[in-house]
């Protein structure tokens, strides 16, 4: 890998680590606090009032170093774009909850409208760079139908985006996942030829990294859906442009298992009257059997590592 590769990701880190202070003390300043759910982990109810929104960090860092270092990559510009989108839907989302104090935010209507308009663009943008090739994990390059990639593609960008989001629930566990991620992302568009998103991956990663200097437990600041929104679209729209769609199951098991977690748990309730689960997403099922916070971040990161490494084996042998 070119060193050079690096060098937005070291950027973007130094620059969440120096505006963090000041833009968590302004967040706290304006009171824009994070109301936790009564009926969690009741070891979450102290977290009340933790500035949130903090999301804004990454998305800055990386829009600044990407139009100073990689301002000429067309495919990088696109990403950029669906991860500042989306979270600008989440900073919507956030703003509404918060300082409106409108329980559930953005319509969920409205939420998945833009959603899906902001994933057809990333899609449809791709479709022009890589065609309608996919990645089969053990079999290789196919060639799919229009009429099954881009419904495909969208519902990748869109899933992931909400998988991302309902990861975010434990301090530094969606952030510390996401730059796992990011890093297997970037040698994965190396290997398909889009070094500016490998760049992209990089810079990403390097923002989340220092935005979980402020995020670790016990948090200074969450990223609220500013932040997870966006870099669940992030991962999907890189998955899209490299068509790695079916190795982000792989690498991205952890945003996966979370949201299969949910759809169980509601499922089962439903259909039996009866829960799975102590509690969903899956974090708060292990906190309640007696784990401790950093333990499972921890156990997810690690797992989340291991899976990624398992995606980058089965992607190189091939």
């Amino acid at each position: 890998m070119d060193v050079d590769l690096i060098l937005p990701g070291i950027f973007a880190f130094s620059l969440v680590i120096v505006a963090g202070k000041p833009v968590i003390a302004l967040l706290r300043r304006l009171k824009f606090g994070q109301s936790v759910r009564s009926d969690g982990p009741q070891a979450h109810l102290k977290k009340s009032g933790t500035p949130t929104m903090g999301g804004v960090l990454i998305l800055l860092a990386a829009a600044i170093v990407t139009l100073t270092t990689n301002a000429q990559d067309v495919p990088a510009l696109v990403v950029l774009l669906a991860l500042l989108g989306y979270g600008a839907v989440g900073l919507l989302d956030d703003f509404l909850i918060v300082v409106r104090r409108r329980s559930l935010g953005l319509k969920a209507r409205y939420k998945l409208l833009f959603q899906v308009f902001l994933a057809l663009i990333v899609s449809l943008a791709a479709l022009s760079f890589k065609g309608t090739t996919i990645q089969v994990p053990l079999v290789g390059s196919v060639d799919v139908p229009l009429w099954i990639h881009l419904p495909l593609s969208v519902f990748i960008i869109v899933g992931s985006s909400n998988a991302v989001n309902l990861t975010d629930g434990l301090d530094g566990l969606a952030a510390g996942s996401v730059t796992i991620v990011a890093l297997a992302q970037a040698l994965l568009a190396i290997a398909t030829g889009f070094t500016g998103l490998a760049v992209l991956a990089v810079t990403v990663a390097g923002a989340c990294l220092g935005f979980v200097w402020y995020n670790a437990p016990p948090a200074q600041v969450f990223m609220g859906d500013t932040g997870s929104l966006a870099l669940g679209a992030f991962v999907g729209s890189m998955a899209v442009f490299t068509g790695t769609e079916l190795y982000l199951a792989i690498i991205g098991v952890v945003f996966v298992a979370e949201t299969l977690s949910v759809m169980i748990q509601v499922l089962s309730f439903r259909l039996r009257g009866k829960r799975v689960f102590k509690m969903a997403p899956l974090h708060h099922h292990y906190e309640l059997t007696g784990l401790a916070e950093t333990k499972v971040v921890a156990r997810f990161w690690l797992v989340c590592l291991f899976f990624s490494l398992v995606g980058l084996y089965i992607f190189y042998r091939l």
